[in-house]
């Protein structure tokens, strides 16, 4: 049976990091797995062409159950199915977070994981245009660039925030998050710059690491209580490969948890309801499902907007705290673009501007499990959207704000009609109603594998599985509560910070060899 020193299961956005690092020392071999296939496919390298990817054949395309507290309605639930994964298919926007996201992991329990451990390994990761500061550095691989042609209402859309007494705030990662101004992407001399084109396709050369796509884990292989290897479905045949030293499991908040379940790992009565022998009792598995539910306000506009094949979609974007607390994390993220993003009770083909409202710590908590012991069939995706009815209240506030904006003279050239939620709609009851009828993900699943100590924690502080040796989790399901904001540089951030854990251990283990051999 082939053998490599690590297996890491899904090239996205950590896992192409994690393999990267891993590979620097020439004299370590590791396995890439993904699922999907490389990403060849031409509208992932365009970065206008990012909505054209939803739903295609480099996207899982999830659907969540039912959702009771929005009307019964499934959700839409994309995941990038391709080299690069979610970060080859989303809206590129750069932001890691509030440092207080980070604090309170800390306070957890979580040591290691402030903001000031983790700004680090921001930093590592990042070549920003602007320059080399306290807050971002030069010499990652991942390209964080201006807007090359923002367009003319997106900048409206700062003004007229401006204009209403928000803080203009061009750098949503540097001293402060609060306030507007035009997001900066990961894009490089106007192409997509996904974690694989950044941390994978420069380094396909080095002879100690193997990618293999189209390759499917089905389970991992254990003995006792220690992981020992893999098995994946390829070209329609079923493979096993072993490690030397760890498994490291990359593949997301619907996936992650998904796999470890299949392996036994999960609670005990669920997997047993599956036919599904238990390796280890862990009810936390799938479990703490986070994710930044929207709603959409979009306005026909009086002219034609132009948004260039290099514009991310969300150009612009605010960031507040309702109650005015300077001192809080915000609790509303607006996303602005020159483009039509209408429900689809709404539909509307001409120019348009739409702007989402962003809950960025909803109260609602989901979870994952497993439909079927089939590693081929789609896991159960709970959302509980709006199962407070503060969570809808808030949307209602977001709603009411963006229609005052949308109503500043910056935008006199360009307003037309309400499309959504319409003018007939003005009461908090009929906005609710609305709340509720459109209501919709942002993509940003976080949480399902979450990191703690407590009884519900599935891997710890060092992103070890709980109970199981030589099993890392290494993705967005790690994070014990969402961040103020898009997932994606936390989730690269992710990958840095347990690549130096893992090669730590190997450090360790190496030395104890060692010491016994002499």
């Amino acid at each position: 049976m082939t053998q490599y020193d690590y297996v890491v299961i899904g090239a996205g956005s950590a896992g192409c990091v994690i393999a990267n690092r891993l590979t620097e020392d020439s004299e370590t071999t590791v396995l890439l797995l993904e699922a999907g296939n490389p990403d060849t496919k031409p509208e992932i390298h365009i970065p206008a062409e990012c909505l054209s990817l939803l739903g295609s054949e480099v996207d899982w395309a999830y659907f969540s159950e039912p959702e009771p507290y929005l009307n019964n309605r499934k959700i839409f639930c994309p995941r990038g199915k391709v080299l690069g994964g979610s970060s080859a298919i989303n809206f590129m926007i750069y932001m890691r977070g509030n440092p207080h996201d980070y604090d309170h992991w800390q306070a957890l329990g979580n040591l290691g994981w402030s903001y000031q451990d983790v700004l680090p390994y921001f930093k590592k990761s990042e070549h920003q245009q602007r320059g080399a500061s306290e807050f971002h550095g030069v010499n990652g691989e991942l390209s964080v660039t201006d807007h090359i042609a923002p367009a003319v209402v997106s900048q409206r859309f700062v003004d007229a925030a401006i204009a209403l007494g928000y803080d203009h705030n061009p750098d949503v990662n540097g001293k402060q998050q609060e306030g507007v101004g035009l997001y900066q992407l990961t894009i490089k001399e106007g192409k997509r710059h996904s974690a694989a084109a950044a941390f994978l396709l420069p380094i396909l050369e080095r002879r100690n690491l193997t990618v293999t796509t189209g390759a499917l884990v089905t389970r991992l292989l254990f003995e006792g209580n220690r992981a020992v290897g893999v098995e994946y479905l390829h070209e329609g045949a079923l493979q096993q490969v072993r490690v030397n030293s760890e498994v490291i499991l990359s593949t997301g908040a619907f996936d992650s948890p998904k796999l470890l379940m299949l392996s036994g790992i999960g609670n005990a009565e669920h997997l047993q309801a599956m036919g599904i022998p238990v390796v280890v009792d862990l009810p936390g598995v799938g479990q703490n499902l986070q994710d930044h539910p929207i709603v959409h306000v979009v306005y026909q506009a009086t002219q034609a907007l132009h948004a260039a094949s290099t514009s991310s979609i969300a150009e612009a974007g605010l960031l507040l705290h309702t109650q005015g607390n300077v001192n809080a994390t915000p609790d509303l993220q607006f996303l602005f673009g020159p483009v039509v993003l209408a429900p689809p009770a709404y539909a509307y083909a001409g120019a348009g501007f739409t702007s989402l409202v962003c809950l960025t710590h909803p109260q609602n908590i989901g979870s994952v499990s497993l439909r079927s012991p089939d590693p081929q069939c789609a896991p159960i995706i709970r959302l509980n959207y709006l199962k407070s009815e503060a969570d809808v209240q808030k949307l209602v506030t977001g709603i009411k704000l963006l229609r005052d904006l949308f109503h500043a003279s910056n935008f006199d050239e360009f307003r037309g009609e309400e499309v959504a939620p319409g003018a007939d709609k003005q009461s908090d009851a009929a906005l609710e109603a609305y709340v509720r009828e459109v209501c919709d993900t942002v993509y940003h699943p976080v949480g399902t594998c979450k990191m703690g100590t407590d009884p519900m924690a599935v891997v710890d502080p060092e992103l070890r599985v709980h109970g199981i040796e030589g099993l890392r989790v290494v993705d967005a399901s790690i994070m014990p509560t969402i961040t103020t904001g898009n997932t994606n540089a936390p989730t690269i951030m992710i990958g840095e910070k347990a690549a130096d854990l893992v090669k730590a251990t190997g450090r360790v283990s190496q030395q104890i060899a060692s010491a016994i051999t002499n």
